[in-house]
């Protein structure tokens, strides 16, 4: 049955649960990763370069007597001292000066800072790529295998969690929500991944940066402030995640708007309601519209609060540097930084907004995904290859829901193999039901249906669904051409049996009468074929798949009377040999069966063959005299008209 999760989903819950679909790639997300932090670490070593390159501009010259291996005091004034003397130790390993004899630095070491600088930029760029494709494909896969499990729950389902939920909301969560998931894992898994490592290696610059220059106290201390930038983040988060689950609530209602419209166009053409429908739908998108832009706008707001913030922080540092006398040299660098941490920074603002709006659709897939209907199988179930005895009703009930009326009840029934057995009553009566009872489309909510004895909850379901055959009034065909509609469910038939089922069916001729013949594509739901063409072609399905039970469930009420006798005919040879359980409006249809059961509000009220039962002169007389006598006064009303 329905089992709803009794907890919410928050954001961490969402995401940490999405990880399990991670795991198939490990090692491809191991890739990213390393080369995002190859990429974010690279950043340490460009911003290193950026004192030596401003060095020679500088207008103080630097004392010569500062090198590796002097080691007097710092000259009061030259905090810079301290970075020089690192330089050119390292230099002297390779043969070079860093300080000419005017106290500037040498072109040698100039050019070799700048040669460094193509290197770093190259391995930046690699990882950048590594980081991108790996992560996105990741993502992609992620969100791939996400929708394929959210398609085959959604088959699991049982006809009454279709018959509860619109199906324009199952497509928009299938289709809008996975959409939006794609989108955000594919564009900022990569970010999610690269930006904390370039924060770090910008970080640990500053702090290196500014202990070389004796500027970790001034650094720390706005340091201590800088988390205000975070709060716009948090606070509007929130937003975004609400807004943007209201948003994928009203889009779920224009699509399911747009599809009933779509699939009812007939109607609304009929009945000249265009307009209205236009109205309606113009409200519904409205509705959408509003929600989608209080999330941009709680979204766009991120950014220039966050630069508000960060701008404060810089004019108060450019205060204090200034009123300590610092130099442009020791500055430089560490704006330098902050300006390079700017975009992670940012790109972290968006991710976290983007990871808000996808909680929130990653929650309605769940919720999608955590529901169960189906019907429960057995744990050993019984796997029957052929049906060879009876089927059985035994004191059935049903209800849709729990503490719903009963649709059906007390049915017992007794149904022989080989025999033919019709149902007949008013609509809403129940007679559906029972037929899908038969097809374990729902189990009984009391009572057994068996078939040869076996409870049908013991039995596999897709074994008992290869013994029945279903063929309805409303008859689905899917946009495929017609051999692909005929061999639906039976993949491994070959032409030949799919023209013979044809011919069984009294379709052959209409079908070849087309150019295109086999291959003719026939639209949605069969569109460019008539009510009767497509009844024939649902008919040559049952025919081709070859069950020993067939269900017919009013397979000929809507048809002209020519029509009819062309499917009459293909039911009566389909029907030969086998067990047939027959839904009838039209009693015509059904007078030569070997037992016709009344129903009349869930219940069997009359059962026996045409002639006992109109012998009776009971209410299935009175149907009978009925259907008939209309028919009688519509003749005679037309011969008068004529006449």
């Amino acid at each position: 049955m329905n089992k709803k999760p009794e907890r919410g989903y928050n954001t961490q819950d969402v995401w940490l649960r999405l990880l399990r679909f991670v795991r198939p790639y490990t090692g491809r997300l191991v890739i990213g990763i390393l080369a995002g932090l190859l990429a974010g670490g690279s950043l340490f070593g460009l911003l290193k370069a950026v004192p030596g390159l401003i060095m020679p501009f500088e207008q103080k010259p630097v004392p010569a007597a500062v090198t590796a291996e002097n080691d007097e005091p710092l000259q009061p004034g030259l905090p810079d001292d301290r970075y020089i003397r690192s330089a050119q130790r390292y230099a002297k390993q390779i043969g070079i000066d860093v300080v000419a004899e005017d106290g500037r630095m040498t072109w040698q070491f100039m050019v070799l800072s700048l040669l460094a600088l193509p290197f770093l930029v190259l391995i930046r760029a690699l990882g950048n790529y590594l980081n991108r494709y790996f992560m996105r494909w990741v993502g992609s896969s992620v969100v791939r295998d996400l929708r394929n499990r959210l398609f085959a729950n959604l088959q699991r389902q049982s006809l009454a969690f279709f018959g509860r939920c619109d199906v324009g909301s199952l497509i928009s969560r299938s289709t809008n929500d996975a959409n939006i998931v794609e989108h955000i894992i594919s564009s900022n898994i990569s970010d999610a991944t690269r930006a904390p490592v370039e924060i770090t290696a910008a970080v640990l610059f500053v702090l290196y940066f500014s202990w070389q220059q004796q500027l970790l106290g001034t650094v720390l201390a706005m340091g201590l402030v800088f988390p205000l930038c975070i709060i716009p983040i948090i606070l509007l988060g929130r937003y975004v995640k609400r807004y943007t689950h209201r948003a994928l609530e009203r889009i779920s209602d224009v699509v399911s708007r747009m599809h009933e419209n779509f699939t009812g166009i007939r109607v609304v053409k009929a009945f000249n309601t265009e307009k209205p429908e236009y109205e309606r739908f113009c409200k519904m998108n409205e509705g959408y519209f509003r929600n989608i832009i209080k999330a941009l706008r709680a979204e766009l707001l991120m950014t220039p609060l966050m630069e508000a913030v960060a701008l404060v922080l810089v004019s108060v540092f450019f205060v204090v540097c200034f009123a300590r006398g610092i130099r442009l040299f020791q500055i430089v660098p560490i704006l330098l930084a902050g300006v390079v941490v700017y975009r992670p920074v940012k790109q972290l603002a968006r991710i976290n907004a983007n990871l808000q709006r996808g909680s929130a659709a990653l929650e309605r897939i769940f919720r999608l995904l955590d529901t169960d209907t189906a019907l429960p199988e057995a744990a050993e179930p019984v796997i029957k290859q052929s049906f060879d005895d009876r089927i059985e009703f035994r004191d059935v009930s049903f209800r849709y829901a729990d503490e719903g009326e009963a649709v059906v009840a007390g049915i017992n029934l007794d149904m022989p193999r080989g025999s033919v057995v019709a149902l007949v009553g008013e609509t809403g009566s129940g007679k559906t039901t029972i037929a899908n009872l038969l097809a374990r489309f729902y189990d009984p909510t009391d009572g057994q249906v068996l078939m040869d004895g076996i409870n049908l909850r013991e039995i596999e379901t897709a074994a008992l669904r290869r013994l029945i055959g279903v063929v309805t009034q409303e008859t689905i065909l899917f946009n495929d051409t017609i051999a692909a509609n005929i061999a639906y469910g039976t993949p491994e038939a070959t032409r030949e049996q799919i023209e013979a089922a044809a011919r069984q069916a009294n379709a052959h001729e209409f079908i070849i009468a087309d150019p295109l013949g086999y291959d003719r594509v026939v639209g949605e739901k069969g569109f460019v074929l008539s009510g009767g063409e497509r009844q024939r072609v649902a008919l040559a399905r049952a025919i081709l798949r070859n069950p020993p039970i067939l269900i017919l469930d009013e397979a000929t009420s809507a048809l002209d009377t020519v029509t009819e006798k062309l499917v009459q005919d293909a039911i009566a040879k389909v029907m030969k040999d086998r067990t047939v359980f027959a839904i009838a409006h039209r009693l015509s249809t059904i007078r030569h069966s070997t037992q016709i059961l009344l129903v009349d509000k869930g219940r069997i009220i009359e059962r026996g063959t045409h002639d006992e039962l109109y012998a009776r002169e009971g209410a299935y007389r009175k149907l009978c005299d009925m259907q008939f006598g209309t028919v009688k006064s519509f003749m005679k009303s037309m011969k008068t008209r004529l006449a």
